[in-house]
């Protein structure tokens, strides 16, 4: 039987080594690439075609929710883990629609990870237990219906701008990890802003902190 092939991509190295060595004891999983961050993540994923990614949810450069989002547009049957510290409703339900299939909380992956990779490589939905639990005792609160987010408005481009500059690059620097004109950078910069309805990049890095998008 053939293993099944994952994609791991956490910006913490010891993270991303101890999950490789809960896979290497079990004989049905191979880690078959690691990545450091949401960019590397979804260009490995388009060379290797793992069966199972698994990616954190606070990258630098792109973060989890956004590489899901361009790794499903590119397979929409790819099989997307979330690890996560985040665990309330609002987390997990941006992480759905960005296309994950199994959510699993940080503190419980070493326990969990496993069950998680077999259960999303065969089509099936996974939440961490404490979640699944949350869920449960919150009744339909996963299925109440949110205001609109604002960023929910903002296009790929200006996503990937948006934590850029939140992480302190500038439009130069931008525009060489986008492969993008400087001209264009600013075009989505000022996009983000006018959206979010944001008038300083102090306001914007506030933003992106406050949705845990950078540290």
């Amino acid at each position: 039987m053939q293993p099944i092939t994952i994609l791991l991509a956490d910006d913490h190295a010891v993270v991303r080594k101890g999950i490789q060595m809960i896979a290497q004891e079990e004989p049905d999983l191979e880690v078959v690439g690691m990545a450091k961050d949401g960019r590397e993540a979804v260009e490995l994923f388009e060379k290797l075609k793992p069966r199972v990614t698994i990616l954190d949810h606070t990258m630098p450069g792109l973060n989890g929710l956004e590489a899901a989002a361009q790794i499903s547009k590119l397979d929409p049957a790819a099989s997307l883990i979330m690890l996560s510290i985040h665990t309330d409703e609002t987390y997990i339900m941006r992480a759905i629609s960005s296309g994950i299939n199994g959510y699993v909380s940080k503190e419980s992956a070493e326990d969990e990870i496993v069950d998680a990779i077999r259960a999303v490589a065969a089509g099936k939905p996974y939440l961490s237990s404490s979640i699944a639990q949350m869920v449960l005792a919150g009744g339909d609160g996963l299925r109440r219906q949110e205001p609109r987010d604002p960023y929910d408005s903002l296009t790929s481009r200006e996503k990937e701008t948006f934590q850029l500059v939140a992480e302190g690059k500038t439009n130069k620097e931008i525009a060489s990890i986008l492969n993008l004109s400087p001209h264009t950078v600013e075009t989505h910069r000022n996009n983000v802003m006018q959206k979010l309805n944001l008038h300083s990049v102090v306001e914007l890095v506030t933003y992106a902190v406050r949705r845990k998008l950078i540290p």
